[in-house]
């Protein structure tokens, strides 16, 4: 079985990692810093926006598509996985563009995520419940 609707979320989300990798290896040139962040608060907010995305990122890829495998509706999986998606651009457009403070696209980013996760989370447990409650 194959999961189209995941694995068009996990596309988009490999693609921003790598725009946010890219940003981290530009500053890490720049300083010739292979580990740490120099004094640069960018160069900060570019490593925690690129590390926020693997931190969340994977785990709802994986809800996602464990949903998906087990039948979940389609539609379903697609809003929960655009507020994943969006959630996580969100949050580093808000990251990197408030240099790592407060910013309204973050906090939004973040809650959005999280809404996300927990509604990955509802309908994997509603899903096992259906088929064997």
């Amino acid at each position: 079985m194959i999961v189209p609707v995941t694995g068009v979320f996990a596309a988009v989300i490999g693609i921003l990692l790598l725009v946010l990798s890219a940003r981290v290896v530009r500053f890490r040139l720049k300083y010739r810093k292979g580990l740490g962040v120099a004094d640069d608060r960018d160069f900060e907010a570019a490593v925690r926006a690129h590390a926020n995305l693997i931190e969340y990122a994977p785990l709802g890829l994986i809800m996602l598509a464990i949903a998906e495998l087990n039948g979940v509706a389609s539609g379903l999986i697609y809003w929960t996985g655009m507020a994943l998606v969006v959630g996580r651009l969100l949050h580093a457009w808000g990251m990197i563009n408030g240099r790592g403070g407060l910013h309204k696209a973050r906090m939004i980013g973040i809650l959005l995520t999280w809404l996300a996760i927990l509604v990955a989370a509802v309908l994997l447990l509603w899903n096992v419940w259906q088929v064997y409650g």
